[in-house]
């Protein structure tokens, strides 16, 4: 006989057994204890002064009632719940079963009856009462005896926590870490701006206090960490508590949203620690996409690039669209697999198609492009790390540039109805090769506009937190291997917006275009690096310069202190979107500008030893350092 056609065995559960047993025989001199008991006390504890005609019911009737009890409590489950993880259901069940108990005592007493009233009127009350403190403490004195002893063996390792919020979202995150039998987190206070509930207790944890006691109780209750529980505050509320909290060198943690408590998800699992778009002081862009991407509705939409941050966004959220097929073009095939198989999952009737190619490629772009004819495009595919761009010039030129005019030129070709490409504010009188290539592209896009039906555009924005590559990983990194935490520069400032902000908007531009547009975003106020470094260490639970130390590196090569996202000439026009902005086109050459792209292509393809003077003469905007000295373009009088 093979171990496959061998008889299971079953193993019986002993432990279980004992500790049913246990709660039985219990259970038997509760019940016991509570019929003499309630006599007792009914007669202040004299046992000489209970009439007989009292107590022979109530001796004669016990054993039936010890039976029936039993059944009861079996009936209702108390010998089969897990009562070291009780909850209202398992206290709800015992108090029926022990009220159940009472009538059934009172039934049967009357059957037993000697005189014309088996026992006094109290005695009912008092015996459902005493049934009912005795199966309660049966029940819960173990889950908290256990509790009490984990506490105590972890007291030197207890959190002392702090929650900011005493609404829904704080109460059931109070009360998941009170009654956790396995939590080191001690909750020492509570805060919240509500006057009504300073004072009061919730779960025996007291409301010391607004936002101005922050500072004061967490050096009061030494405090390390501070939760806070107010999903639905808004985010000036959030960064206005977050920039309290910070002086506190307390580590931070939040409720990543609203909908967690809607779904009843509110727990300890879903604090996330505080991220730094958290102090960026605004709410989060919110653009109706079910409104603008109709145009995106049984279209083939194609995404190069589609396997980075920017591309794989744009991929999410045209995917629940309903699109006629996703195209993804991507030449590293791991962020490919990646945005495939999450799309599949969460939309397993999308139809998908993930192919592994270059936009250099002529003749592959021609081929995919014919094949699959998609009506919109959008084209994220870029080198953009602009350091490493410095040390490999014409890698940059080949494949933003050159890669951009034979993905546009496909396009055009083969009837593809809109072209939206992915540009940066870098491309405003650059400093770097990455902002110049990319200004390249953009006067690309404009003269395609005017000599095809394709509606070309390009979308310009700035840094979005969290894209690879971005400061904010970067930060972390440094953080968790403590320290130090290196910046460019002390006044180095940049604009800042989420990967699905700064796509939502793309999306709502591509709405917008009518052809040869540059839609720049708005990116809102800009932000000090040196101050989101500082606060992300804070916010980690470290000291400034104490326990983790800033590291001030020099600029690098092409960086900007700042970046603009419009040139002088350019201009401003408005949409309909207060957060979406159009330059105007700026007027060229083309023919010139044709020869010098010609010329710029033959010294890429050349490997020519610095194309930064044909990139120049390209775009007079862009300077470079060469030997130590600054290189402008020369000004044509």
């Amino acid at each position: 006989m093979s171990e496959k056609d061998k008889p299971k065995k079953h193993y019986f559960n002993y432990q279980l057994l004992y500790r049913r047993t246990a709660l039985i025989i219990y259970d038997i001199l509760s019940v016991t204890a509570a019929s003499f008991l309630a006599l007792l006390l009914r007669y202040d504890m004299h046992v000489d002064a209970i009439p007989d005609e009292f107590i022979l019911p109530v001796r004669n009737f016990l054993p039936l009632n010890i039976l029936l009890t039993l059944l009861i409590f079996y009936f209702f489950r108390l010998y089969h719940s897990l009562w070291a993880f009780a909850g209202e259901n398992e206290m709800q069940n015992l108090v029926i079963a022990c009220f159940l108990s009472a009538i059934v005592s009172g039934i049967g007493l009357n059957l037993f009856k000697i005189s014309s009233q088996p026992v006094p009127d109290s005695y009912y009350f008092m015996y459902l009462f005493l049934l009912v403190t005795f199966m309660f403490i049966s029940r819960f004195s173990y889950r908290f005896l256990r509790s009490r002893k984990h506490r105590m063996q972890n007291k030197k390792n207890n959190i002392s926590v702090m929650i900011i919020g005493a609404g829904e979202a704080g109460n059931a995150l109070i009360k998941e870490i009170v009654s956790s039998n396995y939590s080191t987190m001690v909750i020492r206070c509570i805060i919240d701006d509500d006057k009504q509930k300073w004072g009061q207790f919730i779960q025996g944890i007291k409301v010391v206090g607004g936002r101005d006691k922050i500072i004061e109780s967490a050096d009061l209750y030494d405090i390390d960490e501070i939760f806070i529980a107010i999903p639905s505050a808004p985010r000036t509320v959030i960064r206005d508590i977050l920039d309290i909290c910070k002086e506190t060198n307390c580590k931070l943690r939040s409720l990543p949203g609203m909908y967690q408590l809607v779904n009843g998800e509110v727990s300890v699992s879903k604090l996330r620690d505080v991220e730094v778009e958290d102090l960026l002081g605004r709410e989060p862009i919110r653009v109706d996409l079910d409104s603008i991407l109709g145009y995106v509705q049984n279209k083939v939409v194609m995404v190069t690039g589609g396997g980075g941050s920017i591309g794989s966004e744009l991929c999410r959220q045209i995917a629940t669209h309903k699109p006629a097929r996703l195209i993804i073009v991507d030449i590293y095939e791991n962020n490919a697999y990646d945005i495939q198989q999450e799309l599949l999952q969460r939309h397993p009737d999308l139809p998908l198609v993930v192919l592994i190619a270059s936009v250099r490629n002529t003749k592959r772009m021609n081929a995919i492009f014919a094949e699959y004819r998609p009506d919109i495009v959008y084209h994220a595919a870029a080198h953009k790390h602009v350091p490493l761009m410095e040390t490999s010039p014409n890698e940059a030129i080949k494949n933003n540039v050159f890669g951009t005019w034979k993905t546009a030129s496909a396009a055009a070709m083969n009837g593809c109805r809109k072209f939206v490409m992915i540009s940066t504010d870098k491309a405003v009188n650059p400093t770097n090769i990455m902002g110049a290539s990319k200004r390249i592209c953009e006067m690309i896009i404009q003269t395609f506009n005017k000599h095809y039906e394709t509606e070309f555009v390009a979308v310009r924005f700035g840094n979005v937190l969290g894209s690879n590559g971005s400061v904010i990983p970067l930060f972390k990194k440094q953080i968790a291997a403590g320290g130090p935490v290196t910046v460019t520069h002390p006044d180095i400032i940049r604009y800042f917006m989420t990967i699905p902000e700064a796509v939502s908007l793309v999306l709502q531009a591509g709405a917008y275009a009518r052809g040869g547009e540059i839609f720049v975003l708005d990116m809102g106020e800009p932000v000090k690096i040196l101050d989101l470094a500082k606060n992300l260490i804070r916010l980690s639970g470290y000291k400034v310069g104490e326990d983790i130390q800033i590291e001030f590196t020099g600029l690098r090569p092409g960086e900007k202190l700042y970046e603009e996202l419009l040139m002088d000439e350019e201009g401003m026009q408005d949409t309909a979107n207060k957060l979406i902005h159009i330059g105007k086109p700026i007027e060229l050459d083309e023919d010139e500008f044709f020869i010098q792209l010609k010329k710029l292509e033959d010294a890429s393809r050349d490997e020519v030893e610095d194309i930064r003077p044909l990139v120049q003469q390209i775009v007079p905007t862009y300077v470079y350092k060469k030997d130590g000295r600054t290189v402008k373009a020369e000004r044509k009088d």
